[in-house]
């Protein structure tokens, strides 16, 4: 087993923001009705969503002190946006309400085990893509234990100016993490989204991602060449995801291979945000690069085995009761109705 520990960026203070994102927060109007198109659902359930916004709940749900750059409409799905975030820990202070763009709400099929089509209804933009380098709190950023940032936030303006200037006057303190989160209808093409990935990574100490979005980050799908590149990029920590494969981590000394952990699915969106906020948490404690991924793996493996996002980010006890080979829904009721062929 590895023992090498990834540094914390410094000891908190009490009333630190321990995670602080920056990027997509909405609504989530997802189907409680499994295996039928949209065409055919009569039933849904609202939730907060968005990816960053998932990271922040998650590192949250774990204990974390949590706190969002973002934006939100000034609609009532933006004061429940609002609520939401404050109901499951996070602070909403760095929340900008825009005028002009409504409170982004996305849609989603659910046919499990594997296929989890997205609808997102942000166009032409949204508030969170709108944040401008005025409305940033630069002490907050320089002072949070991580500072969480996706890729979709470089993917137009003024947000992209407003990610660099945040990555600017974070001055690459650890923890700086870039979600390599690439949504192809954000970007005119991936070589536009790859050349605005190579301006960020220098600034980086963490960059963490899935196998297609390492091909388009650094050209390379092959797990272990797609890490060396994030790291010769600049980053310190390349994590790639490889799906049934586990996960791959790297710094310029140590290589941990993670497993996968085996649970039913039920709905993949979110897996990768609770892996996110459980990353940030065992970054943030110090831990062995191998127990980090371990516990990230199971709080990922977690959510894909429930319908919503947001609210379906574990505990340190419910991570603990799958590592134990135990059921953390046991008990959890879903209301859904599955339909079968």
């Amino acid at each position: 087993m590895s023992s090498e520990r990834v540094a914390p960026s410094a000891e908190p203070t009490p009333d630190r923001t321990e995670v602080l994102t920056f990027g997509r927060s909405g609504v989530d109007i997802y189907p409680r009705e499994i295996g039928v198109g949209l065409d055919q659902v009569r039933n849904f359930g609202k939730y907060l969503g968005g990816t960053t916004a998932n990271v922040a709940v998650a590192a949250a749900r774990l204990g974390r002190r949590s706190a969002i750059i973002s934006g939100v409409g000034d609609d009532p799905f933006g004061r429940y946006v609002r609520q939401e975030l404050g109901r499951l820990g996070v602070d909403d202070r760095h929340v900008v309400t825009n005028s002009e763009f409504p409170t982004p709400v996305t849609f989603c099929e659910i046919f499990p085990p594997d296929d989890f089509p997205l609808w997102f209804y942000r166009r032409p933009s949204a508030p969170d893509l709108q944040v401008r380098t005025t409305d940033i709190d630069y002490d907050a950023v320089r002072d949070a234990g991580v500072m969480w940032l996706s890729v979709t936030g470089l993917s137009e303006e003024p947000s992209r100016e407003t990610h660099f200037a945040v990555l600017e006057a974070r001055q690459r303190r650890p923890i700086t993490v870039l979600d390599l989160d690439y949504r192809p209808m954000f970007w005119d093409s991936p070589a536009a989204a790859r050349e605005q990935i190579a301006r960020a990574l220098p600034q980086l100490t963490v960059a963490v991602g899935n196998l297609e979005e390492c091909e388009v980050a650094v050209d390379e799908r092959d797990p272990d060449r797609a890490a060396d590149a994030l790291l010769d990029a600049g980053v310190e920590l390349a994590i790639v995801k490889q799906g049934p494969k586990g996960v791959l981590a790297k710094t310029r000394t140590e290589r941990v291979v993670s497993p996968p952990i085996m649970i039913t699915p039920l709905n993949g969106l979110g897996a990768g945000d609770g892996f996110g906020g459980s990353l940030a948490h065992g970054l943030l404690a110090g831990w062995p690069l191998d127990r980090v991924l371990q516990r990230a793996n199971a709080a990922g493996a977690i959510v894909a085995s429930r319908l919503e996002c947001s609210t379906a980010m574990p505990t340190a006890a419910e991570i603990d009761v799958l590592l134990a080979g135990g059921d953390p829904n046991a008990g959890r009721v879903d209301g859904l109705t599955h339909h079968e062929e």
